[in-house]
Parts: C-alpha cells; structure tokens; sequence
C-alpha cells in the first residue's frame, strides 16, 4: 500500500502545497510515509487536472489517495464526480481527507471486514461533501456576478488586471519551444491561463496575452 497525497490550489496566485505538512504530520502519527506528492493549480470544478490523473494512473488496490479536504478533490458537478468516483472505484483507491474523520481508519485498517464497513460509509459521506462543495462553488460564482453586476451599473468595475509581465515570459517561452510543464514549473501559472496564451501566440497577438 502506497500513500499517494494530493494537494490543489484554484489559481496560480494560491500556493496549493500549503497543507503538505498537515497531511505529513497525519501519516507520520499513523506509522505511514507519503510515497509521493501530486501538486497542481486548477480549479476543483473541472476534470481537466493532469495530475489528479496521473496520481490515478499510478495507484495500485489498496493505495490510500490522500487529501486535505473533500474539496481539494471535486467541486464537480453531479455527472463529473460520478465519473471521477466510477474511476477512483475503478482502482480500487481509498480515499482519506483530514476534514472527514470516518475515513482515517482506511489509512490503517483493521480487518476485512471493519474496512468493507468503512468504506461504505465513507463513500456516501464523500457524494455528500461532494455536492456541498459543488454548492459552495456555484453559490460563490452566484455572489461574484452579482457583485461585479452592481459594480459595473455604478460605473466601478475593472475586471482582473493582467500580470503583463509574466505573460510576456510564457509567451516568449511558448515561441521557443518550451513543454508546458516547464513553462508551468517556472512560472507558476495555470493550465487554462497557459492555453490561452498558447492560443494568442499562435494567433499573432502576444502583447495581448492576459491571465
């Protein structure tokens, strides 16, 4: 059994390996060791998250897939998550979040049968967090528009500033070459702000490339 943690941050601006050492301290206190740490920065509301997969990919039955909170995994919606869970099943990949007690027992099981057990409950508590955090997305998109929509009417809304600077880096850094992961690694921007700056290179307009 390996302990695989996953840790994940919405923005490029948020620092997404700020709860590796909570999740370090859980496994030492239960005689584990993390095998290896999954980082990325993308929103929780997509499937879109390499790494997620890629820890996916390299679990084996029985790895116990390590969070700090249910919404580090999904704010999907409903059809998402049953994908993404249909492919957690799939694996036969446990998971363990910090903000779920009954799932710290499937980081050590006892037995066959106390594990089945807790497995069954965790699965439903995990649909339940699941779509609580979905609402918590939605409901916060919800107050965001509406904010931005009564600061437009009074004539106060600018819209994100653009971090010109860096974009010009992973522009200049797109025209040479460079693999994503690199230009990600050294910049620390997203997937989706990289795609779109990949697609402004490739149309000509560089010095119009924004977050």
């Amino acid at each position: 059994m390996f302990v695989r943690a996953y840790l994940r941050a919405s923005t490029s601006e948020q620092d997404a390996t700020r709860a590796r050492a909570q999740l370090d301290a859980f496994a030492h206190e239960r005689g584990l060791a993390i095998a290896a740490a999954y980082v990325e920065n993308e929103s929780g509301a997509t499937l879109a998250r390499p790494e997620l997969f890629r820890l996916l990919k390299d679990c084996r039955p029985g790895d116990v897939l390590l969070i700090e909170q249910v919404d580090r995994l999904s704010r999907l919606t409903s059809d998402d998550w049953t994908k993404l869970r249909a492919e957690i099943d799939a694996k036969r990949v446990r998971i363990v979040a910090l903000d779920l007690p009954t799932s710290w027992s499937l980081a050590t099981p006892a037995d066959e049968f106390t594990g089945r057990v807790f497995q069954a409950i965790n699965g439903m508590l995990l649909d339940v967090l699941a779509a609580v955090a979905r609402k918590d997305y939605d409901d916060r998109r919800r107050r965001q528009a509406q904010g931005q929509a009564r600061a437009k009417a009074a004539g106060l809304y600018r819209g994100r500033q653009e971090d010109t600077k860096r974009n010009e880096g992973i522009a200049a850094m797109l025209k040479a070459g460079s693999p994503w992961s690199q230009i990600q690694a050294a910049t620390g921007c997203s997937r989706s702000t990289l795609a779109r700056i990949a697609k402004r290179v490739k149309a000509g307009l560089m010095q119009d490339a924004g977050h």
